[in-house]
């Protein structure tokens, strides 16, 4: 069985695939139009969430069989096309959730206190403590949008800090956490921090918006470790110039790498400590993911 890896896999999980019998790996990153001269040999296909696995990709797969995320969500996917061609698709939610859930708590007290900033001018030379003035956690209102996997990791981690945990999501009606299950638009006017944790859907898709943010308190600090686009990122760079919206901590973009103009000003801006995607980049999230990935896809092919 042919079984080619287009993005970075754990080396371990890789070895481990390696040695199922039967199997011939291979392991290159393709851009699209090469990827294509090659999927008619390919009956499984992995990836994270570099490669675009599109129609045209899925319709040159002649022997596809399988398409591993090794992740958790498929929005790199076109599911649909891959359903109508009976190629099963697989992913591996949970594995990562700690890894995001640990950035996303990074980039709030980051933007609480000002680390990057800090640090940057340290390296520059200045010693602005007396401009440096933040926030504690402490004693403050969280809201959490989508309450999964990752958004309770978040609020196991936040409880610790003693602040008042608010969630929402559509399939979550109720929790044994010390948690209160909230309509959005209360989520927007109680919250001190937000901190989205959905997959991008046609339902998500610029769900943090001009008329959104309107709702929310003055002063709020907004969190993006999910997906790029459920920000409409125009309307938080307004909301963050004029004060609206305290700070933003941004580990994805609706554009990656983030290099056009909005973007760019976006990151200009003093009140934004951003990432490059990293929240599932940690030793132990992608041992997880293809050690799990893996172990899925024998038991599919065996």
């Amino acid at each position: 069985m042919r079984i080619h890896i287009n993005d970075p896999l754990d080396k371990q999980a890789t070895e481990k695939l390696k040695s199922v019998p039967g199997v011939e790996l291979t392991s290159q990153h393709y851009e699209k139009d090469e990827l294509i001269k090659l999927m008619p040999e390919i009956e499984v296909l992995i990836v994270r969430s570099a490669t675009k696995v599109t129609a045209e990709i899925i319709e040159a797969g002649s022997k596809l069989k399988i398409i591993g995320r090794a992740g958790t969500g498929l929005d790199n996917i076109d599911v649909k096309t891959a359903e109508a061609k009976g190629i099963k698709v697989i992913n591996t939610p949970g594995a990562n959730s700690i890894s995001v859930a640990e950035l996303a708590i990074g980039l709030m007290l980051a933007c609480s206190r000002h680390i990057a900033r800090g640090t940057a001018d340290l390296k520059a030379g200045k010693w602005t403590k007396k401009e440096l003035e933040g926030h504690e956690l402490f004693g403050r209102t969280v809201g959490i949008i989508g309450f999964g996997n990752i958004g309770k990791e978040v609020a196991k981690r936040l409880l610790a800090f003693d602040m008042t945990v608010l969630a929402y999501d559509p399939f979550v009606k109720e929790t044994d956490m010390d948690v209160k299950i909230v309509d959005l638009d209360t989520l927007y006017k109680e919250s001190d921090y937000i901190t989205i944790h959905v997959p991008l859907t046609p339902e998500t898709k610029n769900l943090i918006n001009k008329e959104s943010i309107s709702k929310m308190k003055d002063g709020v600090i907004i969190i993006n470790a999910a997906r790029g686009g459920i920000i409409d990122e125009a309307a938080l760079y307004e909301a963050l110039v004029s004060g609206k919206v305290y700070a933003a901590g941004l580990d994805v973009f609706e554009i990656e790498p983030p290099t056009d103009e909005l973007r760019q000003k976006l990151l200009s801006l003093p009140n934004v400590v951003a990432t490059p995607h990293i929240g599932a980049s940690t030793f132990e999230a992608q041992e997880r993911v293809g050690m799990l990935l893996v172990d899925r896809l024998i038991k599919e092919i065996a």
